[in-house]
């Protein structure tokens, strides 16, 4: 396996982290939250002689979901998404873009609606789906085991988790996704947030015990 991170700068100030995932066998592709920049996105998978299976979006917010529509244009590939955030893909109060006059029209289906405990297959790994709603009702994280990696969104920071004060977000939800979805990997994971560092040894580095001893605050 092939794995690349490029960042993404949008209107938000924080770059996007997108991820291509790169399978040296079969040359199966895919694209973890495409939010721009598509131009470079190409690039890469060409140099790497891969073929675009997939665009996997963590959630419906356009910070991640901008150069969906060109890139499935440019090579194709299946759009794949929880089904509680898939309306989401074209309302602009939900995805966050009516806020951002310069930001392009989305027009943009889901190919397959995801569900919890679903497996995504690229060559011979095996990736399961884990439904982490809080950021949005809709929001997964993609694990997989054979590399001991999580991709997280906009669930899981390093030390901390992403915003609950936008539509369809919960607190509640998104401490709950963490603690028991999250949490209970091996400790050894790696996760690949989508702002931000990417970090393993996540349970010393989070600050998330402060909620077992009831000191943490709502945002």
């Amino acid at each position: 396996m092939i794995l690349k991170r490029l960042k993404i700068n949008t209107w938000i100030g924080d770059a996007t982290n997108c991820y291509i995932v790169f399978d040296n066998e079969s040359k199966e592709t895919m694209v973890v939250d495409p939010a721009g920049d598509v131009d470079k996105i190409v690039e890469m998978i060409n140099i790497l002689g891969g073929k675009l299976k997939y665009i996997f979006l963590t959630h419906c917010h356009g910070d991640h979901i901008g150069g969906v529509p060109e890139l499935k244009k440019e090579l194709g590939g299946k759009v794949l998404i929880h089904r509680e955030d898939a309306d989401g893909l074209n309302n602009t109060n939900v995805n966050l873009t009516e806020i951002v006059d310069e930001f392009p029209n989305i027009e943009l289906e889901a190919d397959s609606r995801l569900n919890d405990g679903d497996l995504i297959h690229l060559g011979e790994m095996e990736f399961k789906v884990i439904h982490t709603p809080g950021h949005t009702k809709g929001s997964i994280s993609l694990y997989l085991a054979s590399e001991k990696l999580v991709f997280t969104g906009d669930t899981l920071f390093r030390g901390t988790w992403g915003r609950t004060d936008l539509p369809t977000s919960s607190f509640t939800q998104i401490i709950e996704s963490i603690t028991n979805k999250l949490m209970i990997l091996p400790e050894d994971t790696i996760v690949y947030p989508g702002h931000r560092k990417i970090y393993n040894d996540w349970k010393r580095k989070t600050n998330l015990f402060r909620i077992k001893t009831g000191k943490i605050l709502k945002q």
